[in-house]
């Protein structure tokens, strides 16, 4: 089966919107359905993430080589970092019992699967948090920003909200209350129903 067959999820959204745990509840609700690209990154592993499962944990310098070798479907670089998601990886998803293949990706990548793998037809869906405040509460909750790093992912959340009223995405599903986002996420990915939330104005 092809993987434009199967066609993938693209999930895509500010960090900390809760994407990691609607991810975990749909994959816990449905095992062996859903298959998570595994993303390479040449970040530092925070306390807790294994390599191979939270992510392919790389030097610049090979994941560069991978970049040479037209090896990735999407790569981006935030805060010195680079994240990329491997041309393997989704390929091992599809192998895997033919699972559906899921990619947490930012917006960058988003347009890189458009422009140079429309083939995969993915179905587009962006989480996003109820307003920008809310974000900003989350992400101070995490512990895990400092001061210049939470000011670029609240930069990075303004863009890619911007983006997403494009009309880039097939989908958007509001994360202002966990189980009912999560029942909207269900019925897009699951049941393959077509319709979401409509994005909010994201104003403080």
């Amino acid at each position: 089966m092809s993987l434009a067959a199967l066609r993938p999820i693209v999930i895509c959204g500010p960090s900390g919107t809760g994407k990691s745990t609607l991810l975990k509840k749909l994959f816990d609700d449905f095992p062996g359905k859903f298959g998570f690209s595994i993303s390479h990154t040449t970040r530092a592993p925070r306390p807790g993430e294994e390599n191979g499962v939270s992510y392919h944990f790389t030097t610049r310098e090979s994941f560069l080589d991978l970049v040479k070798a037209d090896g990735f479907i999407e790569h981006a670089e935030f805060s010195g970092n680079m994240y990329g998601t491997s041309v393997k990886a989704v390929e091992d998803v599809a192998k895997d019992g033919g699972k559906k293949c899921i990619l947490d990706i930012d917006t960058q990548g988003v347009k890189l699967i458009k422009q140079h793998h429309p083939h995969l037809n993915p179905v587009y869906v962006f989480i996003a948090p109820p307003s920008l405040a809310s974000l900003r509460t989350r992400l101070t909750g995490r512990g895990t920003e400092t001061d210049s790093s939470l000011s670029a992912r609240l930069a990075a959340a303004i863009g890619e909200v911007e983006y997403a009223k494009t009309g880039a995405f097939d989908v958007v599903v509001v994360n202002d209350d966990l189980e009912r986002a999560y029942g909207v996420l269900k019925g897009i990915v699951v049941e393959n129903k077509t319709e979401g939330d409509k994005l909010p104005a994201f104003e403080e």
